[in-house]
């Protein structure tokens, strides 16, 4: 099971090599499922925007959380930053060649020293009040509808182009295995443009300070620490 999920999760990796064209596949249709803000299990949503800090062993990175067009997804990774899971853990897959493409990390069970670094990017967060892990469900907001839509992939042209958030160079987003709904801790930053992701990873941010630190970002660098450094209603405008 454990191999299963670490191919599954390996999804985004592992494509780019056979060529970014199969990346772009038309996603099934799948029924919207009724989770979201307030649903048992899962993370608190936020509410406005909030700016995490990232310090790692390149340097420091700011990121932006969007609570407007992704509450749920950057509820739980602001609800993670708090709980101190990412501290510690590695970027456990970088690919640029042969095209630019992603930096990810977040994988909770890269902290652990006896765990060997071929087996990252197997780990979720499990939540010490159940003992289970969390899973999140894909999560996506049109400009056109008021509240974010859950586990429904979208491949339609005219629904792509209506999504708040995109997948542009710096984008945060959420890495997950083949089922929409999985995805729990890990995270990743495109390194440039990617629109055949779009539609089938839910973006909740951005960085706006640091991407020279993710260009130099190598695999098994990692994060020393994540903090909130502010959190307000009112959105700011992304540092130059």
């Amino acid at each position: 099971m454990l191999l299963k999920r670490w191919l599954l999760r390996g999804f985004l990796g592992l494509l780019v090599f056979s060529g970014p064209f199969l990346l772009s596949a038309c996603a099934a249709e799948q029924a919207p499922q009724a989770v979201g803000c307030g649903a048992a299990g899962l993370a608190p949503c936020l509410q406005g925007q909030a700016l995490i800090r990232l310090e790692t062993t390149r340097g420091s990175i700011e990121l932006r959380l969007d609570g407007a067009a992704a509450p749920l997804t950057a509820g739980n990774f602001l609800d993670l930053v708090r709980r101190g899971v990412y501290n510690g853990t590695a970027f456990h897959r970088v690919v640029r060649e042969p095209v630019p493409f992603v930096v990810q990390g977040g994988d909770p069970t890269s902290v652990d020293p006896t765990v060997p670094a071929t087996a990252y990017g197997q780990g979720d967060f499990v939540d010490p009040a159940t003992g289970r892990a969390r899973s999140i469900p894909l999560e996506l907001k049109l400009s056109s509808e008021s509240v974010p839509r859950y586990g429904m992939q979208l491949a339609a042209p005219s629904q792509l182009r209506q999504l708040q958030l995109s997948h542009e160079r710096g984008a945060l987003a959420m890495a997950r295995s083949q089922s929409p709904d999985s995805a729990s801790a890990q995270f990743y930053i495109a390194l440039q443009s990617l629109p055949e992701l779009d539609g089938r990873y839910a973006v909740f941010g951005r960085v706006v300070n640091g991407m020279e630190v993710v260009d130099r970002i190598q695999q098994g660098d990692r994060i020393l620490k994540a903090t909130l450094i502010d959190q307000g209603q009112a959105p700011a405008a992304p540092r130059p």
